[in-house]
């Protein structure tokens, strides 16, 4: 059954989308709509990554308010450095940050908080996963920063995926 459905929610949320974007509930859009929700997860099924571990669902709840208040604090701080810009320019830098994470799907996970909090950019992740390198839009204090970004976002990953 996995090999002929191995994402059943991802078929019928495709089913679902064929649906709506037709507008229509005729049974040729029917039948293609299953068609799609099936075929295309059948056919993307090697490019996703295994399903890993998810310990500690508590972690990641925090993690998940966490990042949200961290995007509202953010954009507010380069919306203020963006306008203040004349009186106290900001001080854009690049910082390395050691990393502990080595599980894939952690640092995928990394990577999708540090593209959705305003002011940093993910660069560069070194060939051994063992430091990345980030553009601040703001970096007063490099070691604040680095001490920072482990404790908020590392740390419960590590406890999440690790």
């Amino acid at each position: 059954m996995k090999h002929w459905f191995p994402a059943p929610w991802l078929s019928l949320a495709l089913f679902a989308a064929w649906l709506l974007l037709q507008g229509s509930v005729a049974p040729g859009h029917l039948l293609l709509g299953a068609l799609a929700g099936w075929l295309l997860p059948v056919l993307t099924a090697p490019l996703r990554p295994r399903a890993g571990p998810l310990r500690r669902p508590g972690v990641l709840v925090r993690l998940v308010f966490t990042v949200g208040l961290d995007v509202v604090v953010s954009a507010a701080e380069v919306a203020r450095g963006v306008l203040s810009g004349r009186r106290r320019p900001p001080r854009p830098a690049f910082v390395v940050i050691p990393l502990e994470l080595r599980d894939p799907q952690a640092l995928a996970a990394l990577a999708v908080i540090t593209t959705i909090v305003p002011g940093t950019v993910w660069t560069e992740l070194a060939p051994d996963r063992s430091a990345l390198l980030l553009h601040v839009f703001d970096l007063p204090h490099e070691g604040d920063f680095i001490r920072h970004y482990k404790e908020r976002y590392e740390r419960p990953l590590l406890e999440i995926f690790e």
